[in-house]
């Protein structure tokens, strides 16, 4: 893998980080009436993250941006991060089992991505997860990533609209890749010991070599596409909904899945932490209250 392709996936995972977090702030300027406008706009406040190598040397890093505490989020992240060296014992082992080969001939690896999480104030607004990055070491390479909804109080019309935009952004690629994302995200963010999903899903795919380098980019650049889209709405139709304590209630106990499902299964919390990853990046995404009942 040449480094030109590396460093454009990497590009591109800043510009859409860069997208996302201006479209968040323009969300917390735009909200003027409904429970919270009476707050001032949050503002992210951005943090570089560096890893570093057993050895001291420099292993990559990235930037940490979360906004706590705005009148439309409540906590949000979004990371993105480019990070390189060699694999520790157990993360080579979990790359084998992956069907990564020759990890213990040379475990050097390159990994960037952008991963984002949103919980917010209002209860109606539904939280939501994204992800896209690529993962290279000298015998493989592979895009993943995807997006879910998750939120306390469904309405069939945003989940409607969230899987619609998804599509629409997938189809031109082949219109086999939407149901198989879409089965894929069931799976993935399933919580075995709850015996329920974590949400309403969306997409997920995870190991994406097709062998054509340029397709499968440009599969993973429009699964970020569709995130913006696909989202936004909602939370600008929701956000002004008045809500009451039972309301808050049943989102703080949803938030409890979520923190259960991260902790627990999730495979980009497990290999951040593996892999050495500033710890406050890689557990962003756990949610700033919630309840266990």
């Amino acid at each position: 893998m040449l480094d030109t392709e590396r460093s454009r996936a990497a590009a591109w995972f800043r510009q859409l980080r860069d997208d996302i977090v201006a479209a968040f702030e323009a969300l917390e300027d735009s909200h003027a009436s409904g429970p919270f406008a009476d707050m001032a706009p949050g503002r992210f406040e951005v943090t570089d993250t560096k890893r570093a190598s057993d050895d001291g040397s420099d292993a990559g890093g990235g930037l940490m941006s979360v906004m706590r505490g705005g009148r439309v989020f409540e906590k949000v992240g979004v990371n993105v991060s480019t990070v390189y060296g060699q694999l520790g014992e157990a993360a080579q082992k979990a790359m084998a089992a992956r069907g990564v080969p020759g990890m213990a001939d040379d475990p050097s690896f390159w990994a960037s991505g952008i991963s984002l999480v949103a919980h917010m104030q209002n209860p109606h607004c539904p939280a939501v997860h994204m992800n896209t990055r690529m993962f290279w070491t000298p015998h493989a390479w592979w895009f993943g990533g995807g997006s879910d909804l998750n939120p306390c109080i469904e309405y069939d019309e945003d989940t409607a609209h969230f899987h619609a935009t998804q599509k629409a952004h997938l189809d031109p690629h082949g219109e086999e890749h939407y149901p198989r994302l879409k089965l894929w995200a069931d799976e993935y963010f399933y919580i075995p010991h709850r015996n329920r999903a974590r949400g309403v899903g969306g997409i997920f795919m995870d190991d994406r070599n097709s062998g054509d380098w340029e397709a499968d980019f440009a599969l993973t650049q429009d699964i970020g596409r569709a995130f913006l889209p696909a989202f936004v709405p909602l939370v600008e139709k929701r956000r002004i909904q008045p809500f009451n304590e039972a309301d808050k209630d049943t989102q703080l106990i949803h938030r409890g899945l979520y923190a259960e499902y991260n902790l627990v299964y999730d495979r980009g919390t497990k290999f951040g932490l593996a892999t050495g990853h500033d710890a406050n990046a890689v557990l962003m995404s756990l949610p700033p209250l919630a309840k266990w009942v």
